[in-house]
């Protein structure tokens, strides 16, 4: 018998609320099956299980619990048969029994106080989606869930999570700062060239190529990529670049694009797309929230010149990026003037010093410098 417990979804969580179960007493489940929604300052949350088994002992609704909580017991699959687990897709996992719903919709839904076993749906095997949520909405013919909550998250109670999370960062871990100014010329032309003769939906943009050159940078500086634990350095196998995403109403989340030193531009710039929309959304997955290996923001256009991070424990550094303006910048011996973009680095002097970390620096630079290498699909 092995728990099932509240997970850990950041260093700011304390607690959350199982808001939704998508199976039921005895159903099997797998390692990567969604098996729980819960609510926490960040929004609702899609919660895997890994473990493979049945599950019982199932938690009530609506009960806050702490983080290691245990919410159910599941019998390991080597103790006894199990049943069948069965079919489900990777959007609209659900228990047997269960309205099968997507997480926007199901976001969208607690946020208007809908019942969602009173929905029909639309979607695949008649799941509910979002467009079955603002339909009801809009016409109010379905009865309001009564225990409704009232929203994604709460802006206010986010504010103070993240408070409390950067408070114990600047706090406990000594950190060290360097800054370097890009030449981002090069990246400009080869973005612009590329994205010439495609339709918008499949433009880049240059939040992208900033993220493949941090991912690559990591993967040959992996001293920076990884956690510290009991003030000793976990290097991590991958490269699982936590992306910040500001969301609408205020409040940031940093989820995970996993391997992202491994994707060329296209499918990275599919892969950030389609993470800001369900974080948005409220989409996101407990493993988006608990991989990221490092973290990186990068501020936009809209955005001040230069950002100067605090790093999210247990990760051990934060890369910045200001927004690219137009700058005096000297080539091969002459005076121009060169888009420009301010890169900055928050690293753990625990693990790390400032020679490391301006390697790290001279390898995102180098890799801006030519951005056609990152464009390549990269094996492990």
């Amino acid at each position: 018998m092995a728990d099932f417990t509240m997970p850990t979804l950041g260093a700011d969580m304390e607690s959350g609320q199982v808001v939704q179960w998508l199976v039921q007493p005895g159903s099997r489940v797998k390692p990567g099956d969604v098996v729980a929604v819960v609510e926490t300052h960040k929004g609702a949350i899609d919660v895997e299980c890994f473990l493979d088994g049945v599950i019982d002992d199932l938690v009530p609704l609506g009960t806050s619990w702490p983080v290691g909580a245990v919410l159910a017991h599941v019998r390991l699959a080597d103790e006894a048969p199990v049943a069948p687990a069965g079919p489900t897709t990777p959007v609209t996992r659900s228990g047997p029994g269960r309205t099968r719903v997507s997480p926007a919709a199901r976001q969208r839904a607690l946020a208007g106080g809908l019942d969602l076993d009173t929905l029909k749906g639309h979607g695949a095997d008649g799941a509910v989606v979002l467009a079955d949520v603002e339909r009801a909405l809009a016409t109010a013919k379905v009865p309001i869930a009564h225990t409704a909550r009232t929203g994604g998250f709460d802006p206010a109670q986010m504010r103070q999570a993240i408070a409390a999370a950067m408070a114990r960062s600047k706090r406990e871990i000594p950190h060290y700062y360097l800054e370097e100014s890009i030449d981002f010329g090069p990246a400009t032309d080869w973005i612009e060239a590329f994205n010439r003769e495609r339709p918008p939906t499949e433009r880049l943009l240059p939040a992208v190529l900033m993220l493949k050159a941090v991912a690559l940078a990591l993967k040959a500086v992996p001293q920076l990529n990884g956690f510290c634990v009991g003030g000793q350095f976990d290097q991590a196998p991958d490269v699982h670049v936590g992306w910040a995403i500001a969301l609408r109403g205020g409040g940031l989340v940093a989820p995970a694009i996993r391997h992202a030193d491994r994707l060329d531009l296209p499918n990275l710039m599919t892969a950030l797309r389609d993470l800001v929309q369900r974080a948005r959304a409220g989409g996101l997955r407990s493993s988006e929230l608990t991989d990221p290996t490092v973290t990186v923001t990068s501020l936009g256009d809209r955005g001040a010149e230069r950002v100067q991070g605090v790093i999210y424990p247990p990760q051990v550094a934060i890369v910045g990026f200001g927004r690219v303006v137009q700058r005096p910048w000297v080539v091969d011996g002459s005076l121009t003037v060169r888009p420009v973009v301010h890169c900055s680095l928050a690293a753990d002097h625990r693990t790390s010093d400032g020679h490391l970390g301006s390697v790290l620096m001279a390898a995102i630079a180098q890799n801006l410098q030519s951005p056609e290498t990152l464009n390549l699909w990269c094996t492990p």
